[in-house]
């Protein structure tokens, strides 16, 4: 098995687990808050406004934007995952240029895989700032 045929079976093995971790965390991230304090209310005197409160769990967040809202949350940690894979790549296109022997082809794969790490890097920054600003600029329209 060749170095090339090995680094493409651990790209797609990395991008499968990625894809599981991923979604795994937000299946359990959404298995749902824990219900409002019932004590508090009264199923005589429940008005729409009164019971959409009681449905409200004690663990949701309020805020959708701004610091710690969910839309925030959630950019940040695939913002973060994006890096972190670019960040690896760039060590896979590193490796594969150190073993690639001169073999042209070899040597060519490894630059492309260093070339797109960094513009992977690039766009995650590029993104995160978007992010922000829209989310700013969402929250100063509130």
């Amino acid at each position: 098995m060749s170095i090339a045929t090995l680094g493409k079976n651990f790209a797609v093995t990395l991008q499968a687990l990625v894809l599981l971790l991923g979604f795994g965390a937000f299946s359990l991230a959404a298995a749902g808050p824990a219900l409002a304090d019932q004590s508090a209310c009264d199923t005589n005197t429940l008005t729409i406004d009164s019971g959409a409160a009681c449905s409200q769990g004690t663990s949701a967040k309020d805020n959708l934007f701004g610091q710690g809202g969910i839309f925030q949350t959630i950019a940040n940690t695939l913002i973060f995952l994006v890096g972190a894979i670019a960040v690896l790549f760039l060590i896979i296109g590193g490796l594969r240029y150190v073993v690639s022997n001169g073999d042209p082809k070899a040597v060519e794969g490894a630059k492309n895989t260093i070339l797109y790490a960094i513009v992977g890097i690039v766009i995650a920054i590029l993104s995160f700032a978007a992010i922000q600003f829209v989310i700013n600029a969402l929250k100063n329209s509130q």
